[in-house]
């Protein structure tokens, strides 16, 4: 029952994800308790009524060396399959080394994911702060105490009861992960005084944290709430989130420096500086990321206002404005002889800062192809064709420039919306007035993030493949979860 329900819901599937023109892809590799690999791919995408949707293309056994030339036939394999090998716009993972050279194998934009980014930030930020991993360590020492000691955890729920509060247990750091600090800092100042009491009722080696020291959790925890923010709303699924990591950056550059000079602790200042210093240098790489600049200019919630750089807007809007070029050149007809560049194609090697070639993003427009065109030789008897051909070519590329520039200009020039408000709605209501500029949103707004769509199919692998069913075939672990998660 399991295989003909997961035939039919496959062939749904597939049928929508070929209905669209263009998709995004997550991946990432799961181990389970049998010490089997596995590779995840997601497919994000606008289906026919503008929404964003998620599909689990394939979660495959992977017994194969973790190189970057197996995950680059493996994920070429799934995208063969779904038919959607010219579609794809862009691939997000972590920043693992092999991650990203097998993008760079199958010749695909890559991104980083945002969320990996902010944790490595924050946890080269919390590693760097003097004195903040004396602290840390003191925290845990605690948290251990009270999850390890049934008398501890008594104690301390004894006491919440008696002032009325919630019975809630202290949070373990995880070394891995930056907010998994925040929250047992969080916890523990939210619970300082029931903490204190129980500890002192204790007959105990650990050493509880002073009032100072609650006074330097605070400041921090401060300066850390911003990135926990930006990390749960860039991790959502089912709204755009790629055209929000430069206005969402900027922000964090605004809020953390504005928190510098604010800073009572030496800790909890340094802290910021530190973070202040990561923000800026990402947020100027990104700036620089059509993959990222282009969604946030087609957000009509940003546009340029989401740059901290003016001029890098300005090279944004050239990139967009090249981009809306070559739509509207693709849709002109033009002499069979003449052949263009598809979508994809460089006219020199490609690179990471740009859709299609370096020449395309550093604001040549699509005029400048058709001087390396050669017009067909002219037939015995038309002295004029040559001359005529290349006329028709030019006038063809300057109208084609034209349209673009007012066509992008307007869409910049008009007011943005309110922040809160879905973009999609926006552009399935603006398609017909920004035809072209529409295109360019349906394959740039449906890049996720981060990688944690994929990340999300983990937890319920973790389920199916349990203890208690550790003989399940990677065949039936990969349909069990791609009717859990298509459902």
């Amino acid at each position: 029952m399991v295989a003909a329900k997961y035939a039919k819901a496959k062939e749904e599937a597939k049928a929508c994800v070929l209905k669209a023109n263009a998709v995004s892809l997550t991946a990432d590799m799961w181990t389970s308790i049998n010490m089997d690999a596995y590779l995840a791919v997601t497919c994000h995408f606008l289906n026919d009524s503008n929404e964003l949707k998620t599909i689990v293309l394939g979660v495959q056994h992977f017994p194969q060396a973790h190189t970057a030339a197996h995950l680059a036939a493996a994920k070429d394999g799934i995208m063969e399959e779904w038919g959607i090998r010219h579609k794809v716009t862009c691939l997000v993972t972590d920043a693992a080394s092999n991650m990203i050279a097998a993008g760079r194998e199958l010749n695909l934009k890559h991104g980083v994911c945002i969320a990996h980014t902010i944790n490595l930030m924050v946890k080269k930020a919390l590693d760097q702060t003097h004195g903040l991993q004396e602290l840390r360590n003191r925290a845990r020492k605690v948290v251990n105490l009270f999850r390890c000691s049934t008398t501890a955890k008594e104690r301390l729920v004894q006491i919440q009861v008696q002032l009325g509060r919630p019975t809630l247990k202290l949070i373990k750091e995880v070394e891995t992960r930056w907010n998994s600090t925040f929250l047992m800092f969080e916890r523990m100042y939210g619970e300082r005084e029931p903490l204190s009491a129980a500890m002192s009722s204790l007959q105990t080696d650990v050493t509880p944290l002073t009032s100072a020291e609650f006074a330097v959790v605070e400041e921090c925890l401060g300066v850390l709430s911003p990135f926990n923010e930006a990390t749960v709303e860039l991790s959502t699924e089912k709204k755009v989130s790629a055209s929000k990591i430069i206005p969402l950056m900027k922000m964090l550059d605004y809020t953390i420096g504005k928190q510098i000079p604010q800073k009572k602790t030496t800790m909890a200042k340094e802290l910021a500086e530190h973070l202040f210093r990561q923000v800026r240098e990402k947020l100027n790489q990104f700036q620089m990321m059509s993959i990222f600049t282009l969604p946030t200019l087609l957000d009509p919630r940003f546009k340029t206002l989401g740059f901290l750089s003016p001029s890098k807007a300005d090279e944004a809007v050239q990139r967009l404005t090249s981009e809306c070029t070559y739509i509207i050149s693709s849709h002109t007809p033009r002499p069979p002889a003449t052949q263009l560049p598809t979508a994809g194609e460089d006219a020199g090697p490609s690179t990471s800062t740009g859709m299609f070639s370096a020449a395309h993003y550093n604001g040549i427009l699509f005029s400048h192809f058709i001087t390396f065109l050669s017009p067909p030789p002219p037939p015995p008897g038309n002295l004029w064709r040559h001359l005529d051909v290349t006329v028709q070519q030019s006038r063809q590329s300057h109208n084609s420039t034209a349209d673009a520039i007012v066509e992008v200009q307007r869409y910049i020039q008009e007011a943005h919306i309110p922040r809160k408000e879905n973009p999609l709605t926006y552009w399935n209501t603006h398609k017909s007035l920004y035809p072209n500029l529409f295109i360019l949103a349906q394959w740039f707004l449906c890049i996720p993030a981060s990688s944690v769509p994929c990340e999300r199919v983990f937890p319920k692998a973790g389920e199916v493949v349990s203890k208690k069913r550790n003989r399940l075939s990677p065949k039936a672990v990969e349909q069990i979860l791609f009717l859990n998660k298509y459902n």
